[in-house]
């Protein structure tokens, strides 16, 4: 089978294809520059979000490209964010509806940003959406697919914090938890629901593979992990102290709108992936972190 995948040299992107090679799959990488070859990737194709890019001979579709989102969210910023995904989102339907032969299966990322600020509720992919910048871009992120409904079976992931050696959500942690200097968010009561990178690139296939899923599939580890633990675990596989705190308002001050995203609580369980029988390799946050820092 031949998988067409977005964003192919990210993080994310650089584990599904060491995976997908692995279980036989001829991945076709698109990026902004085709004339790149990427590594283990049989061709490699033109991917912006000023036309739809050509899918054909592809049977499945993993949509990972996006704007990073970690950083100061000035509004230059936070256009690129949305514009990245929803436009970009836009153009792979686009190319999905317009195909001769069109792909079996369309998965497409999304993020639990989906859910907003939601406290101490468990969060499955049943619930409503939240509000805030982030929520409504994955809300229009995520209506974008709608209409490829219609022509092959639709998955959107919705994504939590990931977690792995090279990137992720630890790149910007571990220098400082390196050096001692690590600490909980505001109150670090909020949860963090995270997913080893492994793993998500494990789901993204169950759900290329496995034709009973549609529609939201939340991509998170089972055991959600409040920041303060996530904190104590960081600090315990590293050997360094964790003492340090950092206010709430200083965040604000200093990452405006994305402190957000470091002090709103969300607690997503993985309702249909464990429904659907997905082994989580890194199911609880210690060893996932062990791992991710070996």
């Amino acid at each position: 089978m031949q998988l067409a995948l977005t964003g192919a040299t990210g993080f994310v992107g650089r584990h599904v294809i060491r995976l997908a090679v692995r279980r036989g799959y001829e991945v076709i990488a698109f990026t902004r520059d085709p004339s790149r070859p990427v590594h283990d990737c049989i061709e490699t194709r033109r991917f912006t979000t000023a036309g739809p890019p050509d899918l054909s001979g592809c049977s499945a579709v993993i949509h990972l490209a996006g704007e990073n989102v970690a950083g100061l969210w000035s509004r230059r910023k936070m256009q690129r964010i949305r514009d990245s995904r929803v436009l970009g989102t836009r153009q792979v339907v686009r190319a999905i509806r317009e195909a001769t032969l069109p792909p079996e299966v369309f998965v497409s990322a999304s993020a639990i940003g989906f859910y907003g600020d939601r406290g101490d509720a468990e969060i499955t992919e049943d619930s409503a959406p939240g509000t805030g910048f982030l929520a409504e871009t994955c809300r229009d992120w995520e209506a974008e697919t709608i209409a490829a409904e219609s022509i092959c079976r639709t998955v959107r992931t919705r994504i939590g914090l990931v977690m792995g050696k090279t990137g992720g959500a630890l790149r910007m942690m571990l220098p400082i938890f390196r050096l001692g200097l690590g600490g909980r968010l505001g109150s670090g009561r909020q949860w963090m629901s995270w997913i080893h990178a492994e793993d998500l690139a494990g789901l993204l296939l169950f759900a290329v593979e496995n034709l009973d899923i549609r529609g939201a599939l939340n991509a998170t580890a089972p055991w959600p992990v409040r920041n303060s633990e996530f904190t104590a675990a960081l600090a315990r596989s590293l050997h360094r102290p964790a003492f340090l705190s950092v206010p709430a308002f200083a965040l604000r001050l200093l990452l405006r709108e994305f402190a957000h995203e470091l002090l709103d609580s969300k607690r997503v369980l993985p309702a249909t992936a464990a429904a659907h029988g997905f082994g989580f390799r890194f199911p609880q946050i210690a060893p996932a972190l062990a791992d991710a820092v070996a």
